[in-house]
């Protein structure tokens, strides 16, 4: 049996102190676990690019890349442009890394050693589950999570743990129809997703997480937030199939295109600029 090919996908905007960080908790074994890594870079302001470039070079035993995207996706859009990629390159399974270091690639490495991801469509890391480890994270927040959390289990009839955090593991196949092109490029991108995949009764499980906060700048602004996260378990518990027919993107019919800027293999950079994948 021909080995797994499997991407890691680390979004990135202004992650220039996060994302070495992110890279460097890849040990060797961990690095010959996967294919490649992309580090998606959504329009930063900071040097977080040449950041990025330089914490790759340190990976020996893991080449990787580091795309600009073509226009402002927003993280939605960034998973758009990845899973586009692992299409386009024939990869087996993705994994989702947040470049801001909350999440830690490691709480991975025991569910693949188990094997078991791959009897599953998706594997969803969890900040409220049992066994999971917040640091820096304020009760308020965690009490406020826990009732979104119960709030969607009834809109969808099944147990939800989390509503999308920094660690995901999905497959390529799972990925083929190309379903998630009319979500939100916006925060809520996950949970359209999450959403899609309990409704399509597909293969998927959670997983804790060990998770930081300590110099991220959140993107999140609560109180608007909250009540669009409402409003989406409102509106998929009244039509699930209305819900997920619609097309929440920003750019409806138009594609996510992104641009290598830098690869990186056996500590060499080359700059050479070049489409990330063909259009469709």
């Amino acid at each position: 049996m021909a080995a797994e090919r499997i991407l890691v996908f680390i979004p990135m905007y202004n992650c220039e102190r996060q994302i070495p960080r992110v890279l460097a908790r890849f040990g060797e074994s961990l690095q010959r676990r996967f294919a490649e890594i992309i580090v998606v870079d959504n329009g930063s302001r900071d040097n977080g690019v040449e950041a990025a470039v330089e914490g790759l070079s340190k990976l020996a035993h893991l080449p990787g890349k580091v795309l600009a995207n073509d226009d402002n996706y927003n993280l939605g859009g960034s998973h758009k442009v990845a899973f586009e990629y692992a299409l386009a390159h024939g990869f087996d399974r993705v994994v989702v890394l947040h470049g801001d270091d909350q999440a830690d690639i490691n709480d991975l490495s025991p569910h693949l050693d188990s094997g078991e991801y791959r009897e599953q469509d998706s594997l969803l890391g969890s900040r409220f589950m049992s066994g999971s480890r917040l640091q820096g994270y304020s009760r308020f927040r965690t009490l406020g999570n826990h009732v979104f959390n119960l709030l969607f289990s009834a809109a969808a009839r099944h147990r939800v743990h989390d509503l999308g955090a920094g660690l995901n593991l999905y497959s390529v196949r799972y990925l083929e129809s190309r379903f998630y092109l009319g979500f939100p490029d916006s925060l809520t991108f996950n949970i359209h997703l999450l959403l899609a995949g309990i409704h399509q009764r597909s293969r998927f499980g959670f997983f804790p997480l060990s998770w930081r906060e300590e110099d991220q700048v959140s993107n999140v602004r609560m109180v608007r937030q909250s009540l669009q996260t409402g409003r989406i378990a409102l509106e998929f518990a009244k039509s699930p199939d209305a819900f997920l027919a619609k097309d929440w993107s920003s750019r409806p019919g138009r594609p996510y295109t992104s641009t290598v800027v830098a690869q990186v293999r056996d500590g060499r950079v080359d700059r050479t600029r070049a489409p990330a994948f063909p259009v469709r």
